[in-house]
């Protein structure tokens, strides 16, 4: 069955479920997103690598990679290849020097690995077609709105959709001062979701 590649384009917090966060995956090659509801844990642990933020301790990603690495275990791919029921079934194609071993994961899990290991992310024809949604003239930033095409929203609501899933409302009356202060606290607490936020406004404050 042939494959197809996928890449990350977005993550954001979910618009239709309380405490989860949108992962918005799209074609290599093509219009198609799908978008995949996951926990803030697994949110988090790809934002901060994607963000190539340096946590204080490893996380449990970071564990299992380093745990991998130790024994020579390679992660070559990443394969969505099921959904039921709503649900995205995921596997890891390692490779252990000898012969290529699938494990089965998470989705959530299992991207998260696969931006540590860089490695590619494929699912099949099928599930594109059932879950997938094509998004016309997409601007960069509108696939970070999980679930809703262009069409679907006013000018003003995609933009305080984005202005939400991006930086949140209470950053935008604080000062930068203030802003350096919780990225701190952030960083010290470990949320880099949030310190990812609060960087992505002071990096929009320092260009403007």
């Amino acid at each position: 069955m042939k494959k197809t590649k996928l890449e990350i384009v977005g993550l954001s917090y979910s618009q239709t479920q309380s405490g989860a966060y949108a992962l918005v995956l799209g074609e290599a090659k093509g219009k198609r997103r799908l978008p995949i509801i996951i926990g803030g844990f697994e949110a988090q642990a790809i934002a901060i690598e994607l963000e190539k933020m340096t946590p204080s301790r490893p996380l449990t990603h970071d564990l299992f990679k380093s745990f991998a690495e130790s024994f020579h275990i390679e992660l070559r791919e990443v394969l969505i290849y099921n959904l039921v029921e709503g649900i995205f079934f995921a596997k890891l194609i390692c490779h252990n020097g000898g012969e290529d071993v699938e494990i089965d994961a998470r989705t959530s899990d299992a991207i998260a690995l696969a931006v540590r290991f860089s490695c590619p992310i494929y699912t099949f024809e099928f599930i594109l077609s059932q879950a997938g949604i094509v998004l016309e003239d997409e601007k960069p930033e509108q696939s970070q709105i999980e679930g809703l095409t262009s069409e679907e929203l006013s000018g003003e609501e995609e933009e305080e959709l984005l202005a939400e899933a991006t930086s949140g409302p209470e950053l935008n009356r604080k000062s930068v001062k203030e802003l350096e202060e919780m990225l701190g606290k952030a960083l010290e607490d470990e949320n880099y979701e949030r310190a990812s936020r609060i960087r992505d406004e002071l990096n929009k404050r320092r260009a403007s």
